[in-house]
């Protein structure tokens, strides 16, 4: 249990060199990774289940050739795709807003610099230290956190894709 102080202790401190971006940096990872993971959790739990059900109704069907069917297939496809590419614009969406944040903290970092220089009248190099680090952490800290959540994104958007053709591919015409 020691090591779950020792950890939150590190946090603690990284978040005071980086300043207070850090925490919506950390929020907005923490929201990435929950809707990474959700859509980790429908594709290989939910998914499955539903194509099976879906299969399942339009081979009960037992008209598929009419103009009629083909839209009733058309409409399973889509409803299929549109549930498979759930929040994967959002977990893009925050993946982009990550640099953003970090932009954001450099620039507060800064201001914190010149703050110090105003105050000290020179260039100390001791005093400003705290302010180039409130400068430095937070964009490595949301480009460390954006580019977490790329391949993820990439791969959610891809699997929905091939998930949606092989979709197409299960319900022929018979």
């Amino acid at each position: 249990m020691i090591w779950f102080y020792d950890a939150i202790a590190s946090i603690r401190d990284f978040i005071e060199l980086g300043g207070d971006v850090l925490y919506a940096i950390m929020l907005v990872l923490f929201l990435m990774w929950t809707f990474i993971l959700e859509r980790l959790w429908y594709f290989y739990r939910v998914h499955p289940g539903e194509m099976k059900q879906t299969i399942e109704a339009w081979d009960a069907r037992a008209d598929t050739t009419s103009w009629y069917a083909k839209r009733v297939r058309e409409q399973m496809i889509s409803e299929t795709n549109v549930a498979l590419k759930k929040n994967i614009g959002l977990i893009k969406a925050l993946i982009a807003i990550c640099p953003l944040l970090g932009l954001m903290g450099t620039v507060t970092g800064m201001v914190s610099v010149f703050d110090v220089m105003t105050y000290s009248g020179s260039g100390n190099a001791r005093a400003m230290a705290a302010g180039v680090s409130k400068a430095t952490v937070p964009t490595m800290a949301g480009m460390v956190a954006a580019l977490s959540g790329v391949y993820f994104g990439t791969w959610l958007e891809h699997k929905a894709a091939t998930e949606t053709e092989a979709l197409e591919d299960q319900l022929q015409h018979h």
